[in-house]
Protein backbone atom coordinates (compact mmCIF):
# COMPACT_ATOMS: atom_id res chain seq x y z
CA UNK A 1 0.00 0.00 0.00
CA UNK A 2 1.12 3.74 -0.77
CA UNK A 3 2.68 5.76 1.78
CA UNK A 4 1.34 9.22 1.26
CA UNK A 5 2.65 12.53 3.64
CA UNK A 6 1.22 15.72 3.07
CA UNK A 7 4.03 18.79 2.67
CA UNK A 8 2.85 21.82 3.39
CA UNK A 9 4.77 24.94 2.32
CA UNK A 10 5.57 28.19 0.93
CA UNK A 11 4.65 29.09 -2.63
CA UNK A 12 6.97 32.43 -2.80
CA UNK A 13 9.71 32.27 -5.33
CA UNK A 14 11.53 35.04 -3.56
CA UNK A 15 13.14 33.36 -0.45
CA UNK A 16 16.43 32.81 0.40
CA UNK A 17 18.12 29.48 -1.17
CA UNK A 18 18.91 27.41 1.43
CA UNK A 19 14.96 26.72 1.74
CA UNK A 20 15.17 26.19 -2.01
CA UNK A 21 17.65 23.94 -1.07
CA UNK A 22 15.61 22.37 1.87
CA UNK A 23 12.75 21.81 -0.56
CA UNK A 24 15.29 19.75 -3.25
CA UNK A 25 16.20 17.39 -0.55
CA UNK A 26 12.67 17.00 1.08
CA UNK A 27 11.77 15.78 -2.34
CA UNK A 28 15.05 13.58 -2.13
CA UNK A 29 14.39 12.08 0.92
CA UNK A 30 10.52 11.25 0.47
CA UNK A 31 11.26 9.14 -2.38
CA UNK A 32 13.91 7.17 -0.07
CA UNK A 33 11.46 6.82 2.36
CA UNK A 34 8.88 5.55 0.32
CA UNK A 35 6.43 7.83 0.17
CA UNK A 36 3.88 9.54 -2.48
CA UNK A 37 3.82 13.72 -2.20
CA UNK A 38 0.36 14.83 -1.48
CA UNK A 39 0.88 18.85 -1.36
CA UNK A 40 -1.22 22.23 -2.99
CA UNK A 41 -0.21 22.06 -6.29
CA UNK A 42 1.95 24.77 -7.13
CA UNK A 43 4.76 25.04 -9.40
CA UNK A 44 6.54 27.67 -7.89
CA UNK A 45 8.04 28.61 -4.40
CA UNK A 46 9.15 25.59 -1.99
CA UNK A 47 5.88 23.96 -3.24
CA UNK A 48 6.99 23.31 -7.05
CA UNK A 49 10.92 23.09 -6.21
CA UNK A 50 9.81 19.90 -3.66
CA UNK A 51 7.65 18.28 -6.17
CA UNK A 52 9.87 18.43 -9.17
CA UNK A 53 12.77 16.96 -6.61
CA UNK A 54 9.81 14.41 -6.14
CA UNK A 55 9.72 13.55 -9.65
CA UNK A 56 13.75 13.77 -10.89
CA UNK A 57 14.43 10.99 -7.71
CA UNK A 58 11.63 8.78 -9.36
CA UNK A 59 8.75 9.38 -7.13
CA UNK A 60 5.16 9.90 -7.66
CA UNK A 61 3.18 13.67 -6.65
CA UNK A 62 -0.40 14.01 -5.89
CA UNK A 63 -1.07 17.92 -6.28
CA UNK A 64 -4.60 19.19 -4.40
CA UNK A 65 -5.40 22.74 -6.10
CA UNK A 66 -8.35 24.83 -5.75
CA UNK A 67 -9.56 26.16 -9.03
CA UNK A 68 -9.06 30.14 -8.11
CA UNK A 69 -5.20 28.49 -8.17
CA UNK A 70 -5.52 26.56 -11.38
CA UNK A 71 -3.60 28.65 -13.26
CA UNK A 72 -1.03 28.32 -16.25
CA UNK A 73 2.22 29.14 -14.06
CA UNK A 74 1.06 28.30 -10.64
CA UNK A 75 -0.20 24.75 -10.91
CA UNK A 76 2.15 21.92 -11.11
CA UNK A 77 0.70 20.93 -14.48
CA UNK A 78 3.56 17.46 -14.41
CA UNK A 79 1.56 16.28 -11.41
CA UNK A 80 1.03 12.84 -11.43
CA UNK A 81 -2.62 13.39 -10.34
CA UNK A 82 -3.65 16.51 -9.81
CA UNK A 83 -6.79 17.07 -7.69
CA UNK A 84 -8.85 20.29 -8.59
CA UNK A 85 -11.54 21.45 -5.64
CA UNK A 86 -14.10 24.68 -5.57
CA UNK A 87 -12.42 25.92 -2.71
CA UNK A 88 -9.50 25.96 -0.33
CA UNK A 89 -11.72 24.53 2.95
CA UNK A 90 -12.26 21.34 0.22
CA UNK A 91 -8.26 21.26 -0.48
CA UNK A 92 -7.61 20.66 2.75
CA UNK A 93 -9.90 17.95 3.73
CA UNK A 94 -8.86 16.38 0.47
CA UNK A 95 -5.04 16.88 1.82
CA UNK A 96 -5.97 15.77 5.04
CA UNK A 97 -7.78 12.51 3.79
CA UNK A 98 -4.92 11.19 1.47
CA UNK A 99 -2.37 11.72 3.75
CA UNK A 100 -0.69 9.40 6.22
CA UNK A 101 2.06 12.06 7.68
CA UNK A 102 2.34 15.57 7.55
CA UNK A 103 5.52 18.34 7.34
CA UNK A 104 5.57 21.95 7.65
CA UNK A 105 8.51 23.63 5.77
CA UNK A 106 8.74 27.52 5.80
CA UNK A 107 5.88 28.83 4.77
CA UNK A 108 3.48 32.08 4.94
CA UNK A 109 -0.10 32.15 6.24
CA UNK A 110 -1.46 29.45 4.16
CA UNK A 111 1.57 27.32 5.27
CA UNK A 112 1.38 28.59 8.66
CA UNK A 113 -3.04 28.20 8.38
CA UNK A 114 -2.78 24.43 7.36
CA UNK A 115 -0.27 22.89 9.56
CA UNK A 116 -1.70 24.82 12.20
CA UNK A 117 -5.01 23.04 11.61
CA UNK A 118 -3.50 19.57 11.15
CA UNK A 119 -1.92 19.98 14.51
CA UNK A 120 -5.55 21.21 16.11
CA UNK A 121 -7.43 18.21 14.46
CA UNK A 122 -4.78 15.85 16.09
CA UNK A 123 -5.15 18.02 19.95
CA UNK A 124 -9.14 16.90 19.49
CA UNK A 125 -8.23 13.31 18.51
CA UNK A 126 -9.41 13.43 14.95
CA UNK A 127 -6.18 11.78 13.74
CA UNK A 128 -3.24 10.28 15.22
CA UNK A 129 -0.73 11.23 12.05
CA UNK A 130 2.81 12.29 12.80
CA UNK A 131 3.54 15.96 11.99
CA UNK A 132 6.50 17.48 11.81
CA UNK A 133 7.91 20.70 11.48
CA UNK A 134 11.11 21.27 9.30
CA UNK A 135 12.95 24.58 10.99
CA UNK A 136 15.54 25.27 8.45
CA UNK A 137 17.28 28.44 9.62
CA UNK A 138 15.58 28.36 13.05
CA UNK A 139 12.37 29.83 10.38
CA UNK A 140 10.07 28.01 13.56
CA UNK A 141 11.66 29.56 16.70
CA UNK A 142 9.21 32.23 16.77
CA UNK A 143 6.28 30.29 16.36
CA UNK A 144 7.78 27.75 18.88
CA UNK A 145 8.20 30.31 21.91
CA UNK A 146 4.33 31.20 20.90
CA UNK A 147 3.43 27.88 21.71
CA UNK A 148 5.53 27.89 25.27
CA UNK A 149 3.73 30.82 25.99
CA UNK A 150 0.81 28.98 24.94
CA UNK A 151 1.36 26.18 27.39
CA UNK A 152 2.30 28.72 30.20
CA UNK A 153 -0.24 30.37 30.57
CA UNK A 154 -2.11 27.27 30.31
CA UNK A 155 -4.17 27.90 27.30
CA UNK A 156 -3.04 24.43 25.75
CA UNK A 157 -1.58 21.24 28.30
CA UNK A 158 2.11 20.99 28.14
CA UNK A 159 1.68 17.35 27.36
CA UNK A 160 0.54 18.50 24.04
CA UNK A 161 3.69 19.26 22.76
CA UNK A 162 3.31 15.70 21.65
CA UNK A 163 1.16 16.69 18.95
CA UNK A 164 4.13 17.73 16.98
CA UNK A 165 7.77 17.27 16.33
CA UNK A 166 10.04 20.18 15.66
CA UNK A 167 13.09 18.77 13.12
CA UNK A 168 16.13 20.84 12.34
CA UNK A 169 16.98 19.12 8.85
CA UNK A 170 15.18 16.99 6.48
CA UNK A 171 17.05 13.74 7.48
CA UNK A 172 15.85 14.30 11.09
CA UNK A 173 12.73 14.75 9.99
CA UNK A 174 12.43 11.50 8.12
CA UNK A 175 13.62 9.72 11.47
CA UNK A 176 11.09 11.02 13.13
CA UNK A 177 8.65 9.57 10.83
CA UNK A 178 9.88 6.30 10.26
CA UNK A 179 10.57 6.25 14.39
CA UNK A 180 7.13 7.76 14.83
CA UNK A 181 4.34 6.23 17.55
CA UNK A 182 1.25 7.73 18.24
CA UNK A 183 1.31 9.39 21.80
CA UNK A 184 -1.76 8.47 23.99
CA UNK A 185 -2.80 12.44 25.18
CA UNK A 186 -5.79 13.00 27.01
CA UNK A 187 -8.16 15.73 26.28
CA UNK A 188 -7.31 19.05 25.36
CA UNK A 189 -9.34 20.52 27.88
CA UNK A 190 -8.39 21.12 31.29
Amino acid sequence: MEKTICVFSSSSDAVAKDYFDAADEMGKQIVQNGYTLVYGGGAIGLMGAMARSVHRFGGKVIGVIPEKLNKPGIVYENADQLIVTRTMRERKALMEEHADAFAGMPGGFGTLEEILEIITLKQIQTHQKPIVLLDTCNFYQPLILLFEQIYRERFAKSIHRQLYHIAPTVPSAMEYLRSYIPPLLPEKWY
